[in-house]
């Protein structure tokens, strides 16, 4: 079976990669994470995600036959990119700009191999439930929210703020898994998982 490695912190993609049968060797690299003057939120997404995995390949330099996945996940409300929050107070503001409201998650899957190399993205939009200072005092003082973009993670205690998604669960909550899946068949990924509906 085909070893992937893949250039990431996240436990939850871990986790991920494990529903769909693939045990991934993962090396954290730590890239920057700041969007550039007049670069899109699409742009930067994908320029992370791919940075990633560059790094991750030049850590396994010696080993040219891996596929590294890098990715990332933010979080975008009126143009403007929702990182991790710093602190409480940084969590507080960015829950109080996403109550009652849609926004959107974006996320990018980058894949580099010996002979290929491609960024895909995916777009989910998720409403808010209107919420009342002290739910989100509490979320906070839960510890939840930090390290996580936007200051919320769907598959924890902030499902009870979500009304609604349109698109992918999977990528909100840090990795597409079926265009991840297509991306790694694309590249001649082999591993133990159901054959696609359709070639």
């Amino acid at each position: 079976m085909q070893k992937l490695i893949l250039a990431s912190g996240s436990p939850r993609r871990v986790e991920l990669l494990r529903l769909i049968g693939i045990e991934a060797e993962v090396v954290r690299c730590d890239v920057p994470e700041q969007p550039g003057a007049g670069e899109s939120p699409a742009a930067y997404s994908r320029r992370v995600a791919r940075a990633k995995a560059s790094a991750g390949r030049e850590a396994y330099a010696q080993q040219f036959d891996r596929l590294v996945l890098g990715a990332d996940t933010e979080v975008l409300l009126d143009g403007h990119v929702f990182g991790k929050p710093q602190d409480a107070q940084d969590a507080m503001k960015m829950l109080a700009l996403l109550s009652g409201r849609e926004h959107e998650v974006l996320s990018s899957v980058a894949l580099i191999g010996p002979a290929f190399d491609e960024v895909i993205s995916c777009s989910t939009a998720v409403r808010f439930a209107k919420l009342s200072q002290g739910a989100m005092e509490a979320y906070v003082a839960s510890g939840e929210p930090f390290g996580k973009a936007g200051a919320y993670a769907i598959q924890g205690r902030a499902a009870t703020f979500i009304e609604h998604i349109h698109g992918s669960y999977w990528s909100v909550m840090g990795l597409p898994l079926f265009e991840t899946a297509a991306l790694l068949r694309r590249a001649g990924f082999c591993w133990e998982s159901p054959a696609p509906l359709e070639q």
